[in-house]
């Protein structure tokens, strides 16, 4: 099993290169960031600062989407990190959350999804590829690789991430939901003709370690208030008893009264105060080392190939040495 880092790229940007850093030191292959230019400083500037500052982790965002740049900027700027640091970048996508609503637009569709995949993964690797109605090229790319894996929750979405995406990121580390969610997305992978073993599925969810599980889940908490969003969606959508989601995924939002994106991803979220202890047990890794190794030896018979350790708390440095420490060790074949 594979192990990333996700940060936000709050100020001062150094802060996040220290930390991915110290996660590489670790034994972490993968560096993520949120990427939402309003809330936080933009990614791809510290992505470069990263891969300098780093020997072999593979960076991306967690998530970016079709809407907030142009696909052929998009997939230039991929491939500019790719051609200076040599292939070490993966382009996370989704349909847009706070990157979007924050200024004021709603997140595209899958339809624009699943054709961005595909624009984006051909520019940045050399291909051509029509945008707008213009074929465009990237004539300065050399052997550029560029993975492209999707965030989904839905079944649509799932089954877009089966056809289209070389990954699949799920933002929750329940077992439940990882199995009923990467059955579907293999479903549809081999549904299209493909092999359904070769989509990377990554599982992303805070982490927090140690032996205070109240103080753990106050500090993981924000995560289902953020998720909550996406299965706000789903509900809207295919309402709340559909039986086309597991109610393990829904259910649990009942409660919640809107959101405010001002405290998005941050721990004492007041728009997380709907989310029951429960669902941070379940959605999130907490506990001593012991419970994150179970947890994640559980979630790696379903085919979890990497876990994403959202790193948002008041123990950042502490989270990734005791990973470095004991966690990726035990999981490291």
């Amino acid at each position: 099993m594979d192990f990333g880092l996700v940060l936000q790229t709050d100020p001062p940007a150094s802060a996040v290169v220290d930390l991915m850093r110290r996660a590489e030191r670790n034994g972490f292959r993968y560096g993520w960031t949120f990427d939402s230019a309003v809330l936080w400083q933009e990614p791809y500037v510290i992505h470069s600062r990263i891969l300098d500052h780093t020997t072999a982790l593979t960076v991306g965002p967690m998530v970016t989407n079709p809407s907030t740049r142009s696909w052929e900027v998009t997939a230039s700027t991929f491939a500019t990190l790719n051609e200076m640091y040599g292939n070490r970048t993966v382009c996370g996508i989704g349909r847009g959350d706070s990157a979007l609503r924050v200024a004021g637009r709603r997140p595209t569709t899958l339809a624009t999804l699943g054709e961005a995949i595909g624009v984006i993964r051909d520019l940045a690797e050399g291909r051509e590829a029509t945008v707008d109605g213009t074929v465009l090229k990237l004539p300065w790319v050399r052997d550029g690789k560029l993975p492209v894996w999707m965030a989904a929750y839905g079944p649509k979405a799932l089954a877009l991430a089966g056809r289209s995406a070389d990954g699949f990121i799920l933002q929750l580390a329940d077992p439940f939901l990882t199995e009923w969610m990467v059955k579907a997305v293999r479903t549809a992978a081999a549904d299209a003709g493909r092999d359904p073993d070769a989509i990377t599925i990554c599982v992303a969810a805070p982490a927090y370690v140690g032996d205070d599980l109240a103080h753990a889940r106050e500090q993981c908490r924000w995560f289902g208030g953020m998720v909550g969003n996406h299965v706000a969606d789903l509900v809207a959508r295919y309402g709340a008893h559909s039986g086309l989601v597991p109610e393990a995924l829904t259910a649990y939002i009942e409660q919640r009264q809107g959101y405010d994106y001002s405290h998005h991803g941050r721990t004492g979220n007041p728009s997380a105060d709907f989310v029951p202890d429960d669902i941070v047990d379940r959605f999130c890794l907490l506990g001593p080392a012991e419970a994150h190794i179970e947890k994640l030896k559980a979630l790696r018979a379903l085919g979890v190939d990497q876990f994403a350790v959202y790193d948002m708390h008041d123990a950042k440095e502490a989270t990734i040495d005791a990973y470095g420490a004991e966690i990726i060790p035990a999981l490291t074949d």
